[in-house]
């Protein structure tokens, strides 16, 4: 992000900003594991059809999903798979952070003075 324009860096906010929202997450996990229809999306998140299909307006939006129509239904798919390593990246950071605030906390635990 070095050197970015004002208006770069408002393009990279959009871009986090759908990755911000845990439906959109899992609606990412599932397309992972290939494509699916509105309607095999909303019931395995346990959403509305009609959330879903807000959700995935906004991941197509931002190029993350793509869709394609076959007759009267429509199929997406997960379009940049970089998504993926940018979300492993950042899991693995919430792991470390967890575990060193565990580690520090250990040191209060009842029973550890003497």
């Amino acid at each position: 992000m070095k050197n970015l324009p004002p208006e770069a860096l408002a393009e990279v906010a959009r871009y986090f900003q759908v990755l911000s929202e845990p439906t959109r997450l899992q609606i990412l996990n599932l397309l992972r594991q290939g494509e699916r229809n509105v309607g095999d999306l909303a019931q395995a998140c346990g959403f509305s059809a009609a959330n879903v299909s807000r959700h995935l307006a906004l991941l197509t939006e931002q190029g993350l999903v793509a869709r394609e129509s076959r007759g009267t239904s429509v199929y997406y798919h997960v379009a940049d798979e970089s998504v993926f390593a940018l979300c492993d990246l950042v899991c693995g950071n919430i792991a470390r952070q967890l575990d060193d605030t565990a580690s520090r906390r250990k040191a209060f635990a009842p029973g550890r003075r003497r």
